[in-house]
């Protein structure tokens, strides 16, 4: 009896607990195809920027992306051809930060074809707008010891 109740506790509070109503919209409206249109930086200047230990700046502009929420999966495919092309696969969640004022961490985890991560390396990126038909995610890496802000701005394709 008493196992019983300690689990009926445990039920309750992780159904009480659940999923924040404003990141269960967010993964309705990721949903879908995107593509990566343009990435900029919030200092001037010429920099070598490699995006997620995988590829330029250049060869991820103009990338397809896929996200599938109901498995927190996803792809994106790099179309330049002066590039390695192909997909590669990640996982991601959508992480509130703070409710009042909308603040919200997109993690995301590249991982093989059967969702493995072989490095087991993530990136925590700002979800700093999502709309209907854009989003924007914001990188802050350090260069030369001072925050260096990576801008990336997607339209979306289709659901």
């Amino acid at each position: 009896m008493k196992k019983l109740l300690i689990l009926a506790v445990i039920a309750a509070t992780t159904f009480a607990c659940g999923t924040p109503k404003t990141v269960q919209e967010s993964r309705k409206v990721i949903k879908g195809y995107w593509s990566l249109d343009n990435i900029s930086y919030d200092s001037s200047g010429t920099f070598n920027v490699t995006l997620f230990n995988d590829t330029s700046v250049e060869c991820m502009e103009g990338s397809s992306w896929r996200f599938i929420p109901n498995n927190n999966t996803g792809n994106y495919t790099i179309n330049n051809s002066n590039c390695p092309t192909g997909e590669r696969n990640f996982i991601f969640t959508i992480q509130e930060i703070d409710p009042a004022s909308g603040l919200y961490d997109f993690l995301l985890k590249p991982t093989n074809a059967k969702g493995k991560s072989e490095t087991n390396a993530g990136y925590r990126l700002r979800l700093a707008q999502l709309g209907e038909s854009s989003m924007r995610w914001e990188q802050t890496v350090s260069l030369d010891g001072k925050p260096f802000k990576i801008n990336m701005n997607f339209s979306k394709i289709q659901e």
